[in-house]
């Protein structure tokens, strides 16, 4: 059985979806099936250099993050890598010990079967290797949710990284924990890149101010009930409500009114949806969260010690 105490980390990559997925995210949905094959004929170009750039994976902040768990035992990244886009990153792979697995898509534009192969590579692992005590899987893929799952009833702690936007949330649910790549130290964040507005007869700096107008005209005309059903809860709510529905499980285990430890609010609101993090909601900390949800949360703060509990109504 794995012992605890020395943690023992096995990283797997499925590198095309990582990179695809990030392409996409910095430059728009789809963009990498539209650009593949411009990619595929000149990757040199400047243009296309110049959106691959854009794109570039920091392959060290996510070696760095799966290194925070305990030692990595091994590390194996999937792809093809005679592919110009996965070649630009064999040498930053080769200095940080991950071995190259090469995968050749049976068509033009097939999938490489890295799912495949990367789960019959765990599986393998976890039995010939029984101190593994985690397993990180860097992809995206619902295809990825049994072997999550098995991993998990073979007693191994199950870690998740993938892009914000292109991964399944059951994948993100059948891990222990999951981290986007959005939020890792060391990953700078995509700028959105705004559609330049059309030519106008009017002056340029009047066409946000009719904008406004525009905009505040047509929400006078809409029926407030059709806003309430349109709406649909951003990521912010759907924190808010994980939090809430873990104060009040809390309180059911305890008095009503017994303050909690915010850390294991926090441990519960991770095991609820392992997707959450305070950091790729714009918080620092886990009470900066909390204060930004008084109305719900009263924090108490007593030297290091942080409590919090649901706030009457």
């Amino acid at each position: 059985m794995p012992d605890p105490q020395d943690p023992r980390v096995a990283v797997y990559l499925d590198f095309d979806n990582i990179v695809i997925s990030w392409y996409d995210r910095v430059h728009g949905r789809n963009a990498y099936s539209k650009d593949r094959q411009r990619i595929a004929d000149d990757p040199h170009d400047p243009e296309v250099s110049a959106r691959l750039k854009d794109a570039m994976i920091e392959v060290g902040a996510i070696i760095d993050y799966a290194a925070s768990f305990g030692t990595l035992v091994l590390t194996r990244a999937y792809a093809d890598w005679s592919s110009p886009v996965n070649a630009e990153y064999r040498s930053q792979l080769v200095a940080r010990a991950v071995d190259l697995v090469q995968l050749f898509p049976a068509a033009a534009y097939a999938k490489n079967g890295a799912d495949i192969r990367l789960a019959v590579d765990a599986v393998e692992d976890m039995f010939r290797l029984s101190d593994l005590t985690h397993v990180v899987l860097v992809a995206g893929d619902s295809d990825y949710v049994p072997l999550a799952q098995r991993c998990k009833r073979l007693g191994r702690y199950v870690i998740g990284v993938g892009v914000a936007g292109s991964t399944a949330k059951s994948l993100a649910a059948a891990c222990d924990e999951f981290e986007s790549y959005d939020s890792l130290p060391g990953v700078a964040r995509p700028v959105s890149k705004k559609v330049a507005p059309a030519p106008s007869a009017e002056p340029e700096e009047d066409a946000p101010v009719k904008t406004r107008a525009a905009s505040r005209s047509r929400a006078k005309k809409a029926p407030k009930s059709a806003d309430v059903d349109t709406a649909q809860p951003t990521e912010q709510d759907e924190a808010t409500a994980l939090l809430q529905r873990a104060l009040r499980l809390g309180h059911d285990k305890a008095d009503a009114d017994e303050w909690l430890h915010s850390s294991a609010v926090k441990t519960h609101m991770r095991r609820m949806d392992p997707s959450f993090s305070e950091k790729a909601l714009g918080y620092r900390s886990f009470s900066d969260f909390l204060k930004s949800r008084e109305q719900i949360a009263e924090l108490e703060e007593t030297g290091h010690e942080r409590l919090v509990r649901l706030r009457e109504s």
